[in-house]
């Protein structure tokens, strides 16, 4: 014994984890709850109870936890918050339901998680103060400190319908034309969007930018109108050099655009602004001039066809199954105004060739969060991957008190994931994406796992081998379940209407 202890009398506290043996005076206590034990022991008990070398207790070191665990709730009592209590891995609780992950069954990679950064999303980034606009941007496109490492964003080609006006790359008056596209100009986009690109590049070099046209310059156009209207067939070509001349500008901004889809909503011409597309327009568009000019000028951005809402997919279908057009696509992005999720697996199904991507859904304002938690992450984060979608993007970043900037007939609703007023608050939409962009980088894959009552989730295996199940509590209470990883398993729980990412 230690002479400088001799029959001194301590009173220990342990802190005891689930499933956790403790040898106490030969006796091996199991403990099958979080607890706290008070001994009252001679110093020459220590050594039974805790490590020589840590002074942790045996069995544990300090607060060891095989899994972490970040949490949402729908009261906000958490927000995407580590929750301290360990979780480690055991023989689990019989007669819980259980999500049983194997990383054997590997499906697509995943791209990224994001929004749209909107016209009007870059004007009030851009508007702050420069030490609010960094610490904003790193928040939300750094992983480190509290960061959730956004990894997609998607760009209008031009304006949207939450710009605060309409404007293409290439306006011109009434009765005027520009074949070659000599008038092409970003300079609108040099006020705000693409500074705030360049900042989010440098926090984020391999950030993925998907650019999606809301129209084409109204010269081109059968009505000379941003709102609907169609795109003339002899200006296919000039209209594939307009989309090239973007790309380029772009990249000598030091902004590398990865794909671009057709057209925003081509099947709903009264947004403002907006261009009406039928699905054999588009593969005529591609095949006879999209496809062949981006080859020629040797462009590598992908081509995405679609980009509406799950109610038809019969038109990404109907365009892949035109072999001439179906060659120079990446794949089909979807919306969810209408329809089901599980549209996304009907067109892979079709064409297990071409890839998946969603790439745009809304909160309407005011928003109610606890409802609003539960549907987004359980049919984007956890319904389009798990129907094979490579990324999930909610819509606008940024929005001010007002739902604005918005143009004249466009989105009067839209809530953005922050709100900058010109305090930034975070709305439920950066919880939503940041559940999946903090833990799930690119280069993941999607594994599997089952989809046990009232649990939606879906699995991960990051490129460093840890593994993410994100998952929802459907439930009206709170739910203990067991998430069996090969021979293992550890009890978990979520409160009623909670999101829960799990990484281990």
């Amino acid at each position: 014994m230690n002479s400088a202890c001799k029959s001194v009398i301590k009173k220990l506290t342990l802190i005891t984890y689930p499933n956790q043996n403790i040898k106490f005076s030969g006796t091996i206590i199991k403990t099958i709850v979080y607890e706290e034990i008070h001994f009252i022991c001679r110093c020459d008990c220590l050594n039974s109870l805790f490590n020589k070398k840590t002074g942790n207790p045996t069995g544990h070191t300090g607060t060891k936890t095989d899994m972490e665990l970040w949490l949402t709730t729908g009261n906000r009592s958490s927000l995407l918050e580590l929750q301290k209590q360990p979780l480690n891995f055991g023989n689990g609780e019989a007669g819980l339901a259980t999500i049983t992950v194997n990383d054997q069954k590997k499906y697509q990679t995943i791209d990224g998680f994001g929004y749209t950064l909107t016209g009007g999303s870059a004007s009030l980034i851009n508007g702050l103060d420069n030490n609010t606009k960094d610490a904003l941007l790193k928040e939300l496109f750094s992983l480190e400190g509290n960061g959730i490492g956004v990894n997609y964003l998607r760009v209008s080609i031009g304006g949207s319908d939450l710009s605060a006006d309409t404007f293409t790359y290439n306006e011109l008056p009434k009765g005027q034309t520009d074949i070659n596209q000599d008038k092409f100009s970003m300079a609108e986009e040099m006020k705000d969007l693409v500074p705030i690109l360049k900042k989010i590049v440098a926090l984020q070099p391999d950030i993925k930018i998907l650019g999606s046209p809301w129209t084409a310059p109204t010269w081109m156009k059968t009505n000379g109108s941003f709102k609907g209207g169609e795109l003339k067939p002899e200006y296919y070509v000039s209209y594939a050099k307009y989309l090239i001349k973007y790309i380029h500008a772009m990249k000598k901004e030091g902004i590398t655009i990865d794909a671009i889809t057709i057209q925003n909503e081509p099947l709903h011409p009264g947004n403002v602004p907006s261009m009406y597309m039928e699905a054999k327009t588009q593969a005529d568009f591609i095949k006879k001039a999209l496809g062949p000019e981006f080859k020629a000028a040797g462009i590598k951005t992908k081509i995405i066809i679609y980009d509406h809402n799950a109610d038809r997919p019969d038109y990404p279908i109907d365009i892949l199954n035109d072999p001439e057009a179906k060659k120079y696509v990446d794949g089909s992005a979807f919306h969810l105004y209408g329809g089901d999720i599980s549209a996304l697996s009907k067109v892979h199904e079709a064409h297990p060739d071409k890839n998946l991507y969603f790439t745009e859904q809304w909160v309407g304002g005011p928003s109610k969060f606890d409802e609003d938690l539960k549907w987004h992450v359980s049919t984007l984060i956890i319904g389009a991957t798990r129907n094979w979608s490579r990324n999930v993007l909610e819509w606008n970043i940024a929005a001010d008190p007002a739902y604005k900037p918005h143009t004249v007939g466009g989105c009067t609703t839209c809530l953005g994931a922050i709100t900058i007023s010109p305090e930034v608050s975070r709305n439920v939409a950066y919880y939503v994406i940041g559940h999946a962009s903090k833990f799930v980088p690119a280069n993941s894959v999607r594994i599997e796992s089952n989809l046990p009552e009232a649990l939606p989730n879906v699995a991960f295996l990051r490129p460093d081998g840890k593994k993410v199940v994100i998952a929802v509590n459907n439930d009206h209470t709170e739910k203990r379940f067991n998430i069996a990883d090969k021979d293992r398993q550890v009890t978990v729980s979520l409160p009623a209407g909670a999101a829960g990412t799990f990484v281990w």
